[in-house]
């Protein structure tokens, strides 16, 4: 049964002078309203519950979107420009999800509330399809799953990214891909006719593959080893798939064997490459990680805060650690090699033009085994989020 509600006053066509933004410059619904009590989010969207078992506590905030092709900010080190974000919140509850501080912006918790609910940008599909048809677009790289997961649980009932992926197909515009969800093998079909026509790089995110950790720190998402059969599945199918191994947890799955048993179940998969990143601890996720940590591994939290001190990230020297560790295994489980009958992304085409070239670890891998992970000299604005 589907429970709606609409709140006093909202209509999600209205039309006022201004609206909300976020950091990213995203706008996200209209904020001059006579509803000024409520919190931000809710006095421009639809509320929904669904009183079904995998919805069960979750509240949905449907709005219409003014802008889904977001420009990355000039400060941040990611290796792509642009990203498209048609959720916020998640409902995999990653306690260590990097996103959690977007959620203040709505006047919403970093914690309970980045978990259970869930911003839905309903008009995701027609805002690509009409960025795509726009003389100002050049066609650059877009990356999705860089914030929150776009094929977390809500999207097997709004169904968005099939629009996306065929407005990005249609305009044969280079995209990518990273996610923690087996959703994505729903659109399997079409991701293969993308690649068809443009290049298309996927990741899953698998951090570590013991079951009581991921139980324990991210509780909404599948498990480790269906994630690896996702990975397989697109391999098989001809698509490149890598795994983004994220985020390896200090004290908890960085140990030699841990390591070691990671890597090589993502080999099995037929992951094209493997990039480990440590886990970043950013405001509004620090305080939830913690909060986690001294409840399921208290006599870890002082070594945390050694560890990280006030910075959000793992001294480089320990950073550095990991993916020589990672380098030296994915080498020994041959993870890179070619394989019989492995696909190649998209078939041979004409060349694209060098501003349209994709980048970095969540488009098509380097011929490499592994992709080192940026490690900052200082916190950048905006790292790749560990969903």
């Amino acid at each position: 049964m589907v429970i709606g509600m609409r709140w006093d006053n909202l209509r999600l066509d209205d039309h006022v002078a201004a609206e909300h933004q976020a950091d990213d410059g995203e706008t996200l619904f209209p904020a001059q309203r006579r509803d000024m009590a409520l919190p931000l989010i809710e006095r421009g969207a639809v509320a929904r519950t669904f009183d079904t078992p995998g919805f069960r506590g979750m509240t949905f905030y449907e709005v219409r979107a003014k802008s889904i092709v977001n420009r990355v900010p000039e400060a941040s080190r990611m290796p792509f420009r642009w990203t498209i974000n048609p959720y916020r919140g998640c409902q995999h509850a990653c306690a260590y999800c990097y996103a959690r501080q977007s959620h203040s912006y709505l006047e919403l918790d970093t914690g309970a509330d980045f978990d259970t609910k869930v911003v839905v940008k309903v008009n995701a599909p027609e805002l690509v399809r009409k960025k795509m048809a726009s003389p100002t677009w050049s066609g650059e790289h877009i990356a999705m799953g860089t914030n929150v997961d776009c094929y977390q649980r809500a999207e097997g009932r709004y169904r968005l990214m099939p629009g996306i992926i065929g407005a990005l197909k249609d305009a044969a515009n280079p995209f990518s891909i990273l996610t923690k969800g087996t959703l994505i093998l729903r659109d399997i079909d079409l991701l293969a006719e993308a690649a068809e026509v443009t290049d298309v790089g996927l990741n899953v995110s698998v951090g570590f593959i013991d079951k009581e950790l991921w139980r324990s720190v991210e509780p909404g998402t599948p498990a480790p080893a269906r994630r690896l059969e996702a990975c397989a599945a697109l391999n098989e199918r001809g698509l490149r798939c890598g795994v983004l191994m994220g985020p390896v947890v200090p004290f908890l799955s960085d140990s030699p064997a841990q390591l070691d048993s990671a890597v090589s179940q993502i080999a099995a998969a037929g992951a094209t490459h493997v990039s480990p990143i440590v886990l970043h601890l950013r405001p509004g996720t620090r305080e939830w990680f913690l909060r986690w940590l001294g409840a399921r591994h208290p006599r870890l939290v002082g070594r945390y805060l050694d560890l990280y001190g006030r910075s959000a990230y793992a001294p480089k020297s320990y950073q550095a650690r990991i993916a020589g560790q990672v380098r030296e295994l994915a080498d020994k489980h041959g993870i890179g090699r070619p394989r019989p009958g492995s696909g190649h992304g998209r078939r041979p085409g004409p060349e694209r033009p060098a501003s349209q070239a994709l980048p970095g670890p969540a488009a098509v891998p380097r011929p490499r085994a592994v992709i080192d992970p940026v490690i900052p000299s200082s916190a950048p604005s905006e790292q790749l989020t560990l969903l």
